[in-house]
């Protein structure tokens, strides 16, 4: 019964990928041909199926991109890019829909000691930093019986050297994974939908506006209060805006 299950399950999932296939080469058809409404649709039923990818968000947020839609075209190429961050086309594209938002917000610049560990703990992701440290510590591990065992001075000294390098790298490495865990973890990036939205200095209507934002902006998201969310912009600045005005990524 087990194994009738799983080839039934098995089946699902092949015909659920072979519709989608189907659907995705339709929607590109339809992009060629200028249906640029249509083809939205037919994408967003394949991502509304479960299936994610970067062509697929790359595909949406072209055929947005098509129809003046600067929120949507922005976020789906936000989307795009968080699976793959070095795809060139990609990038050039959103460049070009950043261009249609109206906010001018610069990002403040990263220096000194701040910039080089966040470059270093973003060289590897946490689970290969994981990876990392433990095969260093099977080296300490290793160094450190060569030198237990051996007779030899020369031999002791340099397999000494090498099992305390091993371990203090192997620590450096366990530190740099929790740290790019963090990074991650604090990461809620958004994208402003409304046309025009009010940041205000507290969570509610009647406080003093901080600032307006509009569509495609990128925000990060630093709290929650009710229907209300904190977020701060690339520049630096602060405030709370309706949960409702922006989408998270």
């Amino acid at each position: 019964m087990k194994h009738f299950i799983y080839i039934l399950a098995f089946l699902m999932s092949s015909i659920g990928f072979s519709q989608n296939e189907q659907l995705f080469e339709q929607a590109n058809d339809l992009y060629n041909k200028g249906d640029f409404e249509e083809a939205i649709s037919r994408y967003q039923s394949i991502i509304e199926s479960g299936e994610h990818s970067a062509a697929l968000y790359f595909n949406l947020a072209n055929a947005h991109y098509k129809l003046n839609h600067i929120a949507p075209s922005i976020y789906y190429y936000e989307k795009a890019l968080l699976l793959a961050p070095n795809d060139k086309e990609i990038h050039n594209n959103i460049a070009f829909a950043r261009n249609m938002t109206i906010d001018a917000i610069d990002k403040t610049p990263e220096l000194g000691f701040a910039k080089f560990s966040k470059s270093v703990t973003n060289w590897l992701t946490f689970d290969n930093w994981a990876k990392l440290s433990i095969l260093l510590m099977v080296l300490f591990v290793v160094f450190y019986l060569i030198y237990y065992f051996s007779y030899s001075s020369i031999k002791k000294r340099l397999t000494f050297i090498a099992a305390m390098t091993s371990l203090i790298l192997a620590c450096s490495a366990v530190a740099l994974a929790f740290n790019n865990y963090h990074l991650v973890e604090n990461d809620q990036p958004a994208i402003v939908f409304a046309k025009e939205s009010q940041v205000k200095s507290e969570p509610n209507l009647r406080s003093s506006e901080s600032f307006k934002l509009h569509e495609g902006t990128k925000v990060q998201i630093l709290d929650t209060v009710n229907n209300w969310k904190k977020i701060q912009l690339a520049d630096g600045k602060m405030g709370w805006i309706p949960a409702e005005a922006i989408k998270a990524l």
